[in-house]
């Protein structure tokens, strides 16, 4: 067999390899998305089968009506959204600011923040407790944002540093030059050049706040003010667990994420790409 037909062999080889391996990361997340559809008589006598006889809606009524999970959705998407945006209006400001005016400290900087990432959440959930019990932002929104931002802002500017880095200056010193200050500079012509990277890094943002528990968990007691994420787990504190309606809770919190991120992850590819700096 000559060269091509061996590569043509290996390339077959891998493609079925990869297949079989996608089929088995996805099997858990199909087989919950029909075991939602289930009945609640077909779920309790035979748990483990893959499609279901009859497909119902009855656990999403139950757990968006019934267990009020639209109040816990509204609640994850003010909170995401808020530390999403005041995370990109911050970190852009940083990094423009770190590339421009202190390229050679900013490389450090950069590092330094990066830093805060080697930590484990679970370390840092006692300094952080007792930081806003002080400042009695316990089971508020405005803590938990805060504390989403301590840890989103950082890594948001690492990532933007290298999209600005991609920006020539020529053509800030061109408008400069037809009487554009630096304001106006950075919102009509930086940041339109890095406008895939700003989406890339919202994304990433808006997800990592969407599915974080830990820090949600330890700051929030009040079931009207709590995340999705902590609602779902609230699940299991049940007598009866009802596996049905957990089925449901999880999808309506892990799919919706899933879907978006299959939707714009050419973008994030994109934006990511953009930004690097050889």
């Amino acid at each position: 067999m000559n060269r091509v037909g061996t590569s043509k062999l290996t390339m077959s080889f891998l493609y079925v390899l990869l297949t079989v391996l996608a089929m088995i990361a996805v099997f858990p997340l199909i087989w919950i998305i029909l075991s939602s559809f289930k009945s609640s008589g077909e779920m309790a006598s035979n748990p483990l089968a893959f499609f279901p006889k009859s497909f119902t809606f009855t656990y999403y009524d139950r757990v968006l009506n019934n267990l009020h999970f639209t109040t816990n959705i509204k609640n994850s998407m003010l909170v995401s959204l808020s530390a999403t945006l005041i995370t990109i209006v911050v970190s852009s400001l940083a990094a423009y600011g770190i590339v421009r005016f202190f390229p050679k400290a900013g490389k450090k900087m950069t590092k330094l923040l990066i830093t805060t990432y080697m930590f484990p959440p679970i370390l840092l959930a006692v300094p952080y407790s007792i930081i806003i019990v002080k400042f009695g932002l316990v089971n508020t929104w405005t803590g938990l944002v805060i504390t989403y931002l301590s840890f989103s802002i950082p890594y948001a500017i690492w990532m933007l540093t290298g999209f600005f880095q991609t920006v020539p200056i020529e053509i800030e010193e061109a408008a400069r030059v037809d009487g554009a200050g630096q304001l106006r500079i950075f919102v009509g012509v930086v940041l339109p050049i890095v406008a895939p990277g700003v989406v890339a890094t919202a994304i990433y943002t808006f997800i990592n706040t969407w599915n974080e528990f830990l820090f949600a968990l330890l700051l929030i007691n009040s079931s009207a003010k709590m995340p999705i994420s902590v609602a779902l787990y609230s699940l299991t504190g049940s007598e009866i667990l009802d596996w049905g309606e957990m089925m449901a809770a999880s999808v309506i919190v892990i799919v919706p994420s899933i879907v978006f991120f299959m939707l714009i992850q050419k973008k994030i590819a994109g934006g990511l790409s953009d930004g690097s700096v050889k």
